[in-house]
């Protein structure tokens, strides 16, 4: 039997006749519940995603099978234990995803997912908000070293709501004196018209998104002062037009529906001690008449500019309900066959639209 440290949990390594087994031996101090899950619900996780038997005695966990597959589920329970051991709960879609990043770590010798996932951005009535992806960190980390960040990636990747939290946490620490939250209202068009209110009342409903993240990381009875005093502003993109924006932290959500006029008058508003964070999701653009795409068009213009960065985010890196990740693989898949389809048909003759 050959015993060797590893992090935050003690691993034995044995050699049988099968093959490689390992055993992590949990700190008596952590709750076995915490690691296996209710009804061992985490430990059926690991054994969908990890080519490796799983038994589990007292307070050691016994992983056999090859190689590879032993290491790689004794990599991800320590990353469970030392994620544990910081007071942070687990769920099965954590799980699942810790899963990936301990590979992914494994593989490119990366930030090892503890260290990602025990990364506090903010904390607000007993919520603490983090990155949950190595490229959610990643992203927070640009936020962090540059002025001026895009965030491109489909729903539910946490582009919008992580910029939030680190414009609130800017303005918290004294960075900024201002948050500035804007969108295009490229969905109402020409058609406000019809709907009733003042144009205050019209456009609430295009920065409704952005006032429910709000309310996430700032208490609510705080938030109509701040916005009357200017403290945070919830605006349409037009209303950026002609001013010099200082000491601010501003977010532009939903970029992907800016024209390429609109995305340089955003940009060229930054002021002093500002910074500028750009999300979007350029695989849904909603501007009419084939009009080209500010966010689609700007990393062709903008990527290699000091301090601009640009971080992508993937469907792996979605967070909401573990199906919208696959229902965005899926979609992902078929616009990729479609596209094929379309190419293929192109090369032996033009293609008139209609149905492939």
């Amino acid at each position: 039997m050959v015993g060797n440290k590893h992090r935050k949990g003690k691993v034995t390594t044995i050699v049988a006749d099968e093959g490689l087994a390992r055993v992590v031996t949990v700190p008596p101090s952590l709750d076995m519940v915490s690691l296996v899950g209710v009804n061992d619900e985490f430990l059926r996780v690991l054994e969908s995603s990890l080519d490796a038997d799983i038994l589990v005695r007292g307070n050691e966990v016994r992983f056999s099978g090859d190689e590879p597959s032993v290491t790689l589920a004794a990599d991800v329970l320590n990353e469970m234990v030392a994620i544990l051991r910081t007071g942070q709960g687990m769920t099965v879609d954590s799980v699942a995803r810790l899963v990936g990043m301990t590979r992914q770590a494994d593989e490119d010798g990366g930030e090892r997912p503890a260290e990602v996932l025990t990364a506090n951005i903010l904390s607000n009535r007993g919520k603490t908000i983090r990155p949950k992806t190595l490229n959610q960190k990643r992203y927070v980390d640009a936020i962090d070293k540059h002025t001026v960040v895009f965030g491109i990636g489909p729903a539910g990747t946490g582009k919008t709501y992580l910029a939030m939290a680190k414009a609130v946490q800017a303005l918290q620490t004294k960075q900024v004196t201002r948050i500035i939250l804007t969108r295009p209202a490229i969905e109402a068009g020409e058609r406000l018209g019809f709907l009733p209110g003042t144009l205050s009342d019209k456009i609430d409903p295009y920065l409704r998104p952005l006032y429910d993240a709000l309310h996430d990381m700032v208490d609510g009875d705080s938030i109509p002062k701040l916005m009357t005093n200017g403290v945070i502003e919830v605006a349409p993109l037009a209303y950026m037009r002609g001013r010099t924006l200082n000491d601010a932290f501003i977010v532009l959500d939903e970029a992907q529906n800016t024209s390429m006029e609109q995305m340089k008058m955003f940009l060229t508003r930054l002021g002093f001690g500002s910074k500028v964070v750009v999300t979007g999701d350029i695989t849904q653009i909603d501007l009419p008449g084939g009009q080209r795409s500010g966010l689609k068009e700007v990393r062709g213009i903008l990527d290699g500019v000091e301090d601009i960065a640009f971080c992508t985010l993937t469907n792996a890196d979605v967070v909401r309900h573990a199906l919208v990740g696959r229902i965005v693989a899926a979609y992902d898949k078929y616009e990729a066959t479609l596209g094929q389809m379309i190419s293929g048909r192109s090369s032996s003759r033009p293609y008139r639209g209609g149905r492939p």
